[in-house]
């Protein structure tokens, strides 16, 4: 049976800790889909094709030195349906702090109520990529730079 893992979330862009759990994430299916959530109420900085893009180009590479299939998957359903939408048998989450587990925890029951079949995996973020203080350590270069731009036009429009 093929291993095909769901990473969601809104990558509203993607860090370096996204990008270490993709690269991890990697040694443990066949097939990764990248998740990328739309959720119109919480009015992400980055429209949805620009997460696609940084999600791609940040992606791509770490597939292919894994030899695993990447793809990337906007959904705007539950997480449960986009799992099955996906045929993902394992839904791949990233915890930060210990503060994550509970809200993470209510969540694996309510998915497995609704569907036993795709376990939760949980993978611990690298201390090294824990927010705080100046962005350029936690996002790789080019989203950087997204970022600074996207900052700097909404400084001027303000």
């Amino acid at each position: 049976m093929k291993r095909i893992g769901l990473y969601p979330g809104t990558f509203d862009p993607i860090t370096l800790g996204h990008v270490d759990i993709i690269r991890r994430a990697c040694a443990l299916v066949d097939r990764l889909v990248i998740g990328i959530a739309i959720n119109r109420d919480k009015g992400p900085l980055f429209d949805l094709d620009e997460r696609v893009a940084m999600v791609e180009a940040e992606s791509a590479p770490l597939g292919a030195a894994a030899g695993v299939e990447i793809v990337v998957h906007p959904f705007e359903n539950l997480l449960i349906h986009c799992a099955e939408d996906v045929h993902a048998n394992m839904i791949i989450r990233g915890l930060r702090a210990v503060s994550d587990f509970e809200y993470e925890f209510q969540m694996v029951g309510m998915n497995r109520a609704m569907n036993d079949d795709v376990e939760t995996v949980f993978l611990m973020a690298d201390a090294h990529h824990q927010a705080g203080g100046n962005v350029r350590r936690f996002v790789p270069p080019q989203v950087s730079t997204a970022l600074l731009e996207k900052l700097a036009v909404a400084r001027v429009r303000a």
